[in-house]
């Protein structure tokens, strides 16, 4: 019975309380998670309403739908066949955009029998909460944030979140955290409805009782599911170096769970025979899961990549996310927005699922410079209220016209952490015009892609100021939910929120931006509301 009022209290609305100042700080400081990383502290987590997590569910299943119709765009477009059941189309041009600037050798892999269906077992969509509601911005199969967001899950949801989740699921007030069951009917509360969707606890923190954590290792077993106890490596690179605390963080919990599960880096694997080993103890271990922390344009720079695809070609190695580059390229958002291709995503997509996708994915081009027949026009913004006939006519937009986005499509070390994201509306005129003619240069072997940019709009919430007391400020929000692939099903298991002041057009994590868990709104502190 003890059990059950912390239960009947979330269910009434009352909040878990606020987080000290000083209880995050020395929460931060005792992680090696957070070395050399700094953000704003606030005391509550995000508050998300049930109708915004049951829309997260349901942009987790159209982001894994939308993987599948793309391998088949890809295979089918590369091979040279029909895109349409009962009337022609064809597409190698799309393929083509896919495989520019990529190693033959790749793409012979990306296109092995074997590696059909598979598709990343971690999926983020990078949500801006705009004035018409989410905007997806990108869908990163590679992200990082996995062991942060697990801690801050940790830290808002309580000590005893984990056990008072499993005592609700118990109950059968709030099923088992990560599960992904709605209840029949649509009648129960709201909380537990949220909860059914993300998989919450008492405090209502999406993805409490380590769901994060527990998700993330058993998506990776399940690509072995012959071996009782696989051995999994969470390889990171160099170039993703800063990610390395959080990785390792990870291992460590799981490994206090009996997991086998160990963080390295490149060169502390080593071949024998078709297996790649990790050395424990002074005695060689085969590798059975690989989950490769670095974009396939860093694949270059790892000493060990032929020896870890010919483990993979042996069938003595799993890979994750799969080393199949056209997952990895911005260029899908434009190609889901091509005219000659709209036949193809309404018979491939479920209607919902296209629906969802025409509202959540801004309008996105690719910037390709090849010359056009006399009279013709590209399909893209216009200018002036003219329409481009040479994607060089966009440095003449005005800076209300240049409301776009300039990104390097992928297959680069600028195509991650918004480094190569030029955007119009903030930034010179000269700046702009460098932007469109390095995309312009680069379209043979690196692809750009140009995006509507949708400003996120202002919201408010309680952080703590420089005498660290709490207060209201405005800003603008960056959603990232994290879905894990568990049976060919996408389980919300917890979402970080980046906070930033209101003056950031670009959201990423910075120094004067917040980041905390999203928690359930009911179950939020009332002033936040």
């Amino acid at each position: 019975m003890l059990r059950s009022r912390p239960i009947l209290r979330a269910m009434t609305g009352q909040a878990m309380p606020d987080l000290s100042h000083e209880t995050l700080r020395n929460a931060l400081r005792a992680q090696s998670l957070f070395e050399d990383k700094t953000w704003q502290l606030s005391p509550e987590a995000w508050p998300l309403t049930a109708a915004q997590v049951a829309e997260l569910d349901a942009i987790g299943a159209a982001c894994l739908e939308f993987h599948h119709a793309l391998e088949t765009l890809y295979l089918r477009a590369a091979a040279g066949k029909n895109l349409l059941r009962n009337k022609p189309l064809l597409a190698p041009w799309a393929a083509d955009y896919l495989d520019r600037g990529k190693p033959a050798g790749l793409i012979a892999h990306a296109r092995h029998p074997r590696n059909r269906g598979a598709f990343p077992t971690v999926l983020r969509p990078d949500l801006l909460l705009t004035d018409e509601g989410f905007v997806m911005s990108e869908l990163d199969s590679v992200p990082g944030g996995i062991g942060l967001t697990a801690f801050l899950n940790r830290l808002y949801g309580g000590e005893d979140c984990a056990a008072a989740g499993a005592t609700a699921a118990a109950a059968g007030i709030i099923p088992a955290a990560g599960s992904g069951i709605i209840p029949a009917g649509g009648t129960a509360p709201a909380a537990a409805v949220s909860a059914a969707a993300a998989g919450t606890d008492v405090a209502g923190i999406l993805g409490a009782g380590d769901a994060m954590i527990r998700n993330f290792h058993d998506s990776l077993a399940a690509l072995r599911p012959d071996l009782r106890s696989p051995l999994i490596a969470l390889v990171v690179s160099d170039e993703a170096a800063t990610y390395r605390p959080e990785m390792r963080w990870l291992a460590g919990q799981l490994q206090l769970q009996g997991k086998r599960v160990f963080c390295l880096e490149p060169g502390e694997l080593f071949p024998l025979g078709s297996t790649l080993c990790l050395d424990i103890e002074g005695n060689p271990e085969k590798i059975d899961i690989l989950y490769r922390f670095f974009e396939l344009f860093d694949l270059a720079n790892i000493r060990i990549a032929d020896a870890i695809l010919e483990s993979w070609q042996a069938g003595e190695l799993a890979i994750a996310p799969p080393m199949r580059h056209f997952q990895e390229e911005k260029l899908g958002f434009a190609l889901f927005h091509h005219h000659l291709l709209a036949d193809f995503w309404a018979e491939t997509l479920g209607r919902r699922t296209l629906q969802l996708l025409k509202k959540l994915i801004p309008m996105t081009w690719v910037i390709d410079p090849a010359p056009l027949p006399p009279g013709a026009v590209l399909e893209g913004p216009r200018v002036g209220g003219r329409a481009l006939t040479d994607w060089r006519q966009l440095a003449a937009a005005t800076q209300k016209e240049r409301d776009l986005i300039i990104k390097i499509s992928g297959y680069h070390e600028t195509a991650w952490g918004a480094r190569s994201v030029v955007l119009g509306s903030d930034c010179s005129r000269e700046e702009w015009q460098a932007g469109i003619g390095n995309a312009v240069k680069d379209a043979p072997a690196n692809p750009h892609v140009l995006q509507e940019y949708k400003k996120p709009r202002r919201v408010r919430h309680r952080v703590y100021d420089r005498e660290r007391q709490p207060r209201e400020v405005d800003g603008r929000l960056r959603l990232c939910p994290y879905f894990f692939n568990l049976g060919g099903k996408p389980v919300l298991s917890g979402a970080l929120a980046t906070f930033c002041p209101p003056d950031k057009k670009i959201i990423h994590g910075m120094t004067d931006a917040a980041l905390l868990p999203g928690r359930l709104a009911a179950l939020a502190n009332p002033k936040s509301q």
